[in-house]
């Protein structure tokens, strides 16, 4: 059985993860009856633990609005989550704060823990490897993301000075549907209400964002902007187009040319209503900057393809079939 201080403790936990508590829901947590959580709530109270009392027939406990505990205390489970997380956000390029900040937090949880907790965990993050080096891509500014987070939780139009690729800056007013992470970087996209078009900007290129007034209205329901940042790098303007037609089964070519690559078009429905796992021909449009990643890629797919355009990739790709069957003469 647990010590009174540890369930007042485990109350204190309780009240700590916010809104109002009630007594029912309290004393079959900590496994005791209503008197007693009130009891346990004068131990607090007498500690200086401001815990409000709130009438009525959802009243309860909670604590005072904007009351914050110094002490930190986490189970060696928590402790774990918290540490791993910040060494993965860090290598997947998935965390808003620069290293130093991630460095100081992680410092901070070590020294606040029980001596054995720390030792332990300090052992697995030692013994930890990576199978990849860790992004660098550069991380957003905590205040611009949170303020593009305010205006799509309150559909608030925001203003954002912005810096593209080429390096021209801009100010853009946007109506911002939702915050994605991808590939190691945070976007925001949504409605430039200037032209009524959709747009997709990097957080770490956006130099200040600030709410302004108004409102707009919900996207439509079926809006997801993971899809629409997926949809966008595919759509986007690089130096090569590229169509290519593949045979196969969509599960097949999606394995290797997801939505964030190429666009499928199916070149033979009629068949796909027979048997919709069944291999047909696709047409697949691509753009990139690059066209060397491709020759692989197709390789690695190992169904039969027609390269419609660029001739540039048909030369690449035949060269890559004449590397590859002179080293296998050679073996």
């Amino acid at each position: 059985m647990p010590r009174p201080t540890a369930r007042v403790l485990t109350l204190l936990e309780l009240l700590q993860s916010g809104g109002t508590r009630t007594v029912a829901e309290l004393a079959d947590r900590l496994g005791v009856d209503g008197r007693t959580v009130r009891r346990y709530v004068d131990q607090l109270l007498d500690l200086d633990v401001p815990v409000e009392s709130v009438r009525g027939r959802y009243g309860g406990y909670r604590l005072a609005p904007g009351y914050r505990l110094p002490p930190l205390m986490l189970s060696d489970d928590e402790a774990l989550a918290v540490l791993l997380g910040l060494v993965a956000g860090r290598r997947a390029g998935l965390t808003t704060a620069q290293h130093t900040a991630n460095e100081t937090a992680s410092a901070k949880i070590r020294r606040v823990l029980p001596k054995h907790t720390a030792h332990r965990l300090d052992t697995l993050l030692e013994s930890l490897a990576f199978t990849e080096r860790p992004g660098r891509s550069d991380t957003p500014d905590a205040g611009v993301l949170l303020t593009v987070a305010d205006a799509v939780r309150h559909r608030r139009p925001v203003s954002i000075r912005y810096t593209d690729r080429d390096g021209r800056r801009s100010e853009r007013t946007l109506h911002a549907y939702g915050i994605v992470a991808h590939a190691g970087r945070w976007y925001v996209t949504g409605e430039d209400p200037r032209i009524g078009e959709d747009r997709t900007f990097r957080l770490d290129r956006v130099a200040d964002a600030r709410t302004l007034p108004g409102s707009f209205e919900a996207p439509p329901v079926d809006t997801d902007p993971a899809q629409r940042v997926v949809s966008g790098f595919a759509t986007a303007e690089y130096r090569h187009e590229v169509t290519l037609r593949v045979h196969g089964t969509v599960e097949r070519i999606r394995a290797h040319l997801p939505p964030s690559i190429g666009e499928l078009e199916d070149l033979d429905p009629a068949a796909g209503q027979d048997d919709p796992a069944a291999e047909r021909w696709w047409r697949v449009e691509l753009r990139a900057e690059r066209l060397d990643w491709l020759p692989p890629l197709l390789a690695a797919l190992d169904r039969p393809f027609v390269i419609e355009r660029p001739d540039e990739l048909r030369a690449l790709v035949t060269a890559l079939a004449d590397r590859l069957a002179s080293h296998a003469r050679r073996t």
